[in-house]
């Protein structure tokens, strides 16, 4: 990702769930198999179309997301710590992704090799028997790369495909922010070693079928490490060395595909600008380079495309693409009021120059490595997040672009993921976003990548060889007569039971298209419960201002569905996590639960939607959504002019907080970050310069007259 946030942390773990494991006492060997057998029937290769089809040339659309922590330090999956592996994997497959890439380092995959010892395994041995030596609640835990081992098997039994991203050299949660596939501990050579042993390792099991050589390449001339694109042998070379990685690899298994992605900044040669160009020019903000994401920028490959000679076929180029929570980039707009981004200007701004061209004129597949983001208003207040994650979802849609979303864990600083509570309930907001940008037949079906095996166990996917019984593309169902076209798309919700079918026929010039939505029983995920009505709203429905929202004595219940586990279906407000809960006022502005306290007097509408309760003990319930109305009075006490913090006082933390509101809005502002952000209310009372309305730092400079008994009076309305 970008040059900014620490993406990859790794998160506090319970010294009970963390032990010292010893080394292997021997890696299990591979047996080589010649056969074109189940274990080779899933290979994937590109046609002369930039397609990437199966063995029966059948296009194929990848559809995945990431899930680190092998990278970080973790020697495991991050949130296995708190969560168990197997039910997560299923979570993944049975929510239909077909593709699960998985960050590494060049540091454990030469561990792992050369069967060095782990030091910690961030895995809770009692919610993960399965992965302890004996197989029983607090046993040892397995050595890491058994672990990984098992984890592969279970994606295969999931028709989960696999794809390893070489995410850094030295294994460290900062390890992505090095510009380069070296760092000072392990070099190219180490590097393509790690390579060659994890193809060889694999070469017999069409799981992993694919690599990624390097995550986000970057850096400029005047930061030291920096990886460049041209035709040279240098060793910050990234294209030569990509090069080398892929043919290194395809040497043992011609069947992987080979992802390479881009760099950051690339020179404007047509100015006279090369790689040596200073970063950029501070007395005229002139930048020599075309900037870029880290990892985005492949302009390179007009000039010096990348050449693996026999082995071409296998080539697919892979940026990353992130939004404006991220890094407020140019072509966002952030800074001009007047202006907005769309589809059209991403792709004139940026997109087409700088990747899209790759696949508009089918130079080669595109897949999009890490795409993801906030989709909350506490996060995205703006809201352009979320308007940036549509315009990329849809573009992606529309042009049959593969992608791995960014991520499922939760501890990703700057996107967060797919799941929260320490691993252990979905965000069913942030799935729906994502959702239909994933491989589905016209019944809603999510499809494979495997040829025998379904996608997930809950019922709700199939195999690559099920959808070609009646398809031939991805994304839809196409059927062609000598007078007409018509293509259905189905798009169908894992909580809730209505199904929209919407036709679009074309004769000649004329469109037509109609919807029909029809009830039944829709495809469950996870086996749980389905919302079934509210027995007693919340007690407590007027509040003083200040006051926090009370939930309490809220009652609703849940009808279980086949599966369901014991123990559901009763819910109350201690079921409820915050961040399904928000407050909406008459304007239709909405606010999370936690800025309850800091809202004016008014009527508010509190909304609980999304799901309650304990997916992994099958309690989970489904299209939870309940509304009622609270009133916030006034509040207590009369108007003390000057307390900007309304603690009854005025004193310099008032005129402070008034500073810190305006110097940084975001933090401090109304319904700011703050643990104690300025308020309607205090706002009201910080205003006590006549001259103007609205605060200014006047109004800090006459708080402090008056404590300095310069002035007599801070009420606006003395004479």
């Amino acid at each position: 990702m970008a040059n900014k946030i620490l993406k990859r942390v790794a998160a506090v773990v319970s010294a009970a769930a963390v032990l010292l494991v010893p080394t292997s006492a021997g890696l299990p060997e591979k047996t080589a198999s010649a056969a074109p057998d189940e274990y080779h029937d899933d290979w994937l290769h590109v046609n002369d179309k930039a397609q990437i089809v199966d063995m029966n040339g059948n296009e194929v659309w990848l559809t995945g997301v990431n899930w680190f922590g092998y990278n970080v330090g973790s020697q495991v999956f991050d949130g296995v710590w708190s969560q168990n592996m197997h039910h997560c994997l299923d979570l993944i497959a049975d929510h239909g992704f077909n593709l699960l890439r998985v960050p590494m380092s060049t540091e454990i995959l030469l561990q792992w090799k050369n069967k060095k010892p782990d030091g910690l395994v961030k895995v809770n041995q009692y919610e993960n028997p399965e992965l302890t030596v004996e197989g029983v609640e607090g046993g040892t835990i397995k050595y890491s790369f058994d672990i990984w081992n098992q984890a592969v098997e279970w994606c295969r039994e999931n028709g989960l495909k696999i794809m390893i991203d070489i995410h850094c050299a030295t294994t460290a949660s900062n390890g992505h922010q090095v510009a380069t596939w070296y760092d000072s501990k392990y070099s190219t050579e180490d590097w393509i070693e790690a390579l060659e042993w994890v193809t060889d390792y694999y070469k017999d099991d069409d799981t992993i079928i694919a690599i990624d050589l390097k995550n986000e390449p970057h850096g400029k001339h005047d930061e030291g490490a920096m990886a460049k694109w041209d035709g040279s042998k240098d060793i910050n070379n990234w294209k030569y060395a990509a090069e080398r990685g892929a043919k290194a690899v395809l040497d043992i298994n011609p069947n992987l595909l080979i992802m390479v992605e881009g760099i950051e900044v690339y020179p404007k040669f047509e100015e006279g600008q090369d790689w040596d160009s200073p970063g950029i020019d501070y007395t005229t903000m002139y930048s020599p380079y075309y900037g870029a994401w880290w990892g985005a920028n492949l302009r390179g490959v007009r000039d010096y495309p990348i050449d693996l000679g026999k082995y071409q076929s296998q080539l697919v180029y892979s940026p990353h693409d992130y939004g404006p929570e991220v890094w407020k980039q140019d072509w966002f707009y952030l800074e001009d009021p007047s202006k907005t981004f769309s589809r059209e200007t991403l792709l004139d701004d940026y997109w087409r120059d700088t990747w899209a061209f790759i696949g508009e004129e089918k130079i080669a597949p595109l897949l999009i490595g890490e795409w993801g983001g906030w989709v909350d208003d506490e996060h995205d207040k703006t809201g352009e997040n979320r308007h940036w994650l549509k315009e990329i979802r849809d573009y992606m849609i529309d042009n049959h672009i593969h992608h791995t979303f960014w991520c499922f864990n939760e501890n990703s600083s700057d996107t967060g993921g797919l799941v929260y509570d320490n691993f252990g309930k979905w965000d069913d907001v942030k799935y729906e976003f994502v959702k239909p940008a994933l491989w589905q037949d016209k019944n809603g079906k999510f499809i494979s990548l495997d040829h025998k095996i379904p996608m997930g166990r809950a019922g709700n996917g199939i195999s690559l060889s099920e959808y070609y019984g009646g398809a031939p593309s991805p994304g839809t169902v196409t059927t062609t007569t000598s007078s007409a076209t018509t293509t259905t798309t189905t798009t169908t919700s894992v909580t809730t039971t209505s199904t929209t079918n919407t036709t679009t026929t074309t004769v000649s010039e004329e469109i037509i298209t109609t919807s029909v939505t029809t009830t039944g029983p829709g495809p469950t995920i996870h086996p749980g419960y389905d919302f079934k009505g509210v027995d007693s709203y919340p007690t407590k429905t007027v509040y003083e201002q200040g006051d926090e929202l009370d939930l309490s004595g809220l009652l609703f219940g849940g009808t279980p569905q086949q599966g369901a586990g014991s123990g559901g279906g009763r819910y109350t407000d201690a079921d409820v996590n915050d961040g399904i809960v928000s407050v909406i006022d008459s304007s239709g502005k909405s606010y999370s639960k936690d800025k309850f306290k800091t809202l004016p007097s008014g009527e508010y509408t509190v909304r609980i939607k999304g799901g309650v309760g304990d997916y992994y003990k099958f309690t989970y319930c489904y299209g939870v959504d309940i509304s009622y109305k609270v009133t916030i009075n006034g509040g207590s006490g009369d108007v003390v002019w000057g307390d900007a913090n309304c603690d009854g006082k005025v004193d310099l933390a008032d005129a402070v907080l008034i500073m810190q509101a305006l110097a940084n809005p975001n933090k401090y502002g109304i319904g700011g970050t703050a643990e104690k952000p300025l308020t309607e209310k205090g706002k009201a009372q910080a205003d006590v310069d006549t001259s103007v309305k609205g605060i200014t730092p006047d109004d800090a400079v006459k708080i402090q007259e008056f404590l300095l008994k310069k002035v007599a009076s801070l009420d606006s309305n003395a004479k």
